[in-house]
């Protein structure tokens, strides 16, 4: 099992002067000590990996399947329970992130799971949180994964979710619903969850508790769809026909699409890594095989329960959590990308300082370049030749341009002529992978069915990938970087992100929270293409970025920024050591490194406390999907930091006031 570092385990703390004001000596005391403190995270191979937080719901989902499978480990149990406990906010529910407003289906399953593990519904933190969901109308109006998951205890009709037979397996892909019109995380988790809904499962139980106590109507008589457009009336009217016909259709085609459907998890099972290696689709898949009558020492169920058992972190203080998925080829390519900046800022300078040489993580992550698999993505992008990085150590079906991107960049700066096949075939997968708006989606290309958003099944949201501002820069600072500025597929992607900025100069971050991270990402790549830094969209941006500055020096930006109405209340909260390096890193890029909020903003990490490697930071800084989950990476105020530190140390060493590099 390989150790991940949280960012909450117990260190010795090292506190930087409280000065407003700030020497050399300051700084590269602060960077020789952060930096020696991440290489002694690092793996022996060379790699970084960081425990992944979420919410409760992956917490709350595992202890839920031990009791669909009937599969109990009392003693993980107690562990998660007391998380979950922890992380209950005062307002009884549970938020999809630290001091978010209550999150219905998050409080749901959170509640179920420790009545699940023992916890009495009489105790005063289960009265609390009962009351706050049934108030926001109960488990009824929770979003169709924990309605699903409440038809498979036999806790509301099966009316109550939409009808999504495993037949869809076989669609063409004319027809207006194909698996390769969603994204990847939704096609991984939807193909076993559609057998576990057409075979009407059902849970094992073993405990016969139910949570009758959390809707506000007879669960039969509730009503649990509220089409609110034309579009989405018709689709729900076609899904109430679906459910007609679907009681009609012969066994044998039934059968048939089950072993069809097996069939395509299996081809991307990854061996310990899982289905899609994200949590969801390893659950249903381990309860689509216990359903179907394998046996426990199946290999292929053995398989499936230890990747999902991999998931779980390591206990501290008598509690645990499952993590959505593991970070180990996003951590280590950023983390590269801070010691490659410390190494440029300070290496040779300081007398005993030495980095470790970074070969072997250059090495472990050549080894993981996929070159030889052609993934889904190849429904998109059918010219595309194999290329990239998955975000985990094995996902071969799913790479991502992001992971891509980000270790390409680290590749070429270390050497780039040791790794030129790496960073050419990266290339080439990039360039193959650029949508027609000239922008990138992580997975897929073109996955833009906006459409399909209005099915019942994607009342969460989540349901595509389409190219947005923060991904597509990497890409463009990846290809600018190594020298493709003329290539017509860059001036594309400059004129995307051109047409991406907000009114008020920022940039929309979809995989990092938010506007703070989508505008450092933008200008990294506006700077990497040599765009005018006294243009307007230039000038918006960086006084957007200055506007945004804490009284501490700091930035902050909470998940509730994806909600228009909380945005401007969402950068009044806390300053965070993540964000305000994204922050500096931004304003560097466009030019700003003697401005006086970067260097109040380097004094604000200076002065901020640290623990090992790690800045100490509890608030959520990333996002799976807006609105829906949200992410904590334990590694992102390690490195980020560091290498906002670096960065400034050695453009005003060397009197620069822009970096060469792309990010």
């Amino acid at each position: 099992m390989i150790t991940q570092l949280s960012s909450d385990e117990g260190r010795d703390e090292y506190v930087s002067p409280k000065s407003r004001s700030f020497s050399r000596d300051d700084i590269d005391i602060v960077i020789s000590d952060a930096a020696s403190q991440l290489s002694s995270a690092c793996h022996a191979d060379g790699h970084w990996v960081f425990e992944l937080e979420a919410d409760a719901t992956i917490p709350a989902e595992y202890i839920i399947l031990g009791h669909f499978l009937n599969e109990r480990d009392i003693e993980t149990e107690n562990r998660l329970s007391k998380y979950l406990r922890s992380i209950q906010e005062s307002h009884g529910g549970w938020p999809l992130f630290k001091g978010g407003r209550m999150d219905l289906s998050c409080s749901v399953k959170a509640y179920w799971a420790l009545k699940l593990s023992g916890d009495s519904p009489s105790e005063p933190h289960m009265t609390k949180a009962r009351k706050i969901i049934l108030d926001s109308g109960g488990a009824a109006k929770a979003n169709v994964f924990t309605r699903t998951t409440l038809a498979l205890f036999g806790e509301i009709p099966w009316k109550g979710v939409p009808s999504m037979p495993v037949e869809i397996i076989y669609l063409p892909k004319w027809f207006p619903f194909h698996l390769s019109k969603i994204s990847y995380w939704s096609r991984t988790t939807l193909v076993p969850l559609t057998i576990l809904m057409s075979i009407r499962a059902k849970a094992e139980n073993p405990t016969g508790i139910n949570v009758r106590e959390l809707f506000c109507n007879n669960p039969d008589k509730e009503v649990y769809f509220q089409p609110t457009s034309m579009l989405s009336r018709l689709i729900f009217r076609a899904d109430r026909t679906l459910h007609f016909f679907e009681k009609m259709l012969p066994n044998f085609i039934r059968k048939r699409a089950i072993n069809r459907a097996i069939k395509w998890c299996s081809l991307r099972l990854n061996g310990d890594d899982g289905l899609g290696a994200i949590f969801p689709p390893m659950a249903n898949l381990l309860m689509v095989l216990h359903q179907l009558g394998f046996s426990p020492d199946d290999e292929m169920r053995r398989t499936v329960r230890r990747s999902i058992d991999l998931l779980l972190t390591e206990p501290i203080s008598g509690q645990q959590y499952c993590q959505p998925c593991v970070s180990p080829v996003w951590d280590t390519g950023l983390a590269a990308h801070a010691m490659l900046e410390v190494e440029e800022a300070i290496q040779g300078k300081l007398n005993g300082f030495e980095l470790p040489k970074i070969s072997n993580t250059m090495e472990w992550l050549v080894e993981r370049q996929i070159l030889d698999v052609k993934g889904d993505w190849i429904n998109g992008a059918p010219d595309a030749i194999p290329g990239g990085w998955a975000f985990q150590y094995n996902n071969d079906y799913y790479p991502d341009v992001d992971d891509t991107a980000v270790v390409a960049l680290a590749l070429h700066r270390a050497d780039p002529e040791k790794y030129a096949d790496s960073i050419r075939r990266a290339r080439d997968w990039i360039i193959g992978m650029q949508g027609k708006d000239g922008g990138w989606g992580a997975f897929d290309s073109d996955n833009n069915y906006n459409y399909l958003n209005h099915i019942p099944f994607a009342d969460h949201g989540a349901l595509l990938d389409p190219s947005t501002a923060d991904v597509s820069a990497r890409c463009l600072s990846f290809l600018c970087q190594i020298g493709d500025n003329e290539n017509p597929v860059v001036k594309k992607a400059i004129n995307f992100l051109y047409a991406e900025q907000e009114k008020d100069g920022s940039w929309f971050g979809r995989w990092g929270t938010n506007y703070i991270y989508g505008t450092w990402s933008v200008l990294c790549a506006l700077n990497a293409a040599g765009e005018s830094k006294s243009s307007h969209t230039f000038r918006c941006a960086v006084e957007w970025i200055k506007s945004k500055q804490r009284e501490d020096g700091g930035w902050g930006e909470t998940g509730d920024s994806y909600y228009s109405d909380r945005t401007s209340e969402s950068y009044r909260v806390v300053s965070t050591p993540s964000q305000t390096s994204w922050a500096i890193l931004g304003l560097m890029a466009a030019g700003e490194v003697n401005a006086p909020e970067t260097k109040l903003g380097v004094n604000y990490l200076l002065n901020a406390k640290r623990t090992g490697p790690i800045w100490n930071e509890e608030h959520y800084t990333s996002v799976g999907f807006p609105r829906v989950f949200y992410l904590r990476y334990h590694g992102y105020s390690a490195y980020f930091p560091l290498w906002a530190l670096a960065r400034y140390r050695s453009l005003t060493e060397k009197n620069k006031f822009r970096t060469s590099w792309g990010l």
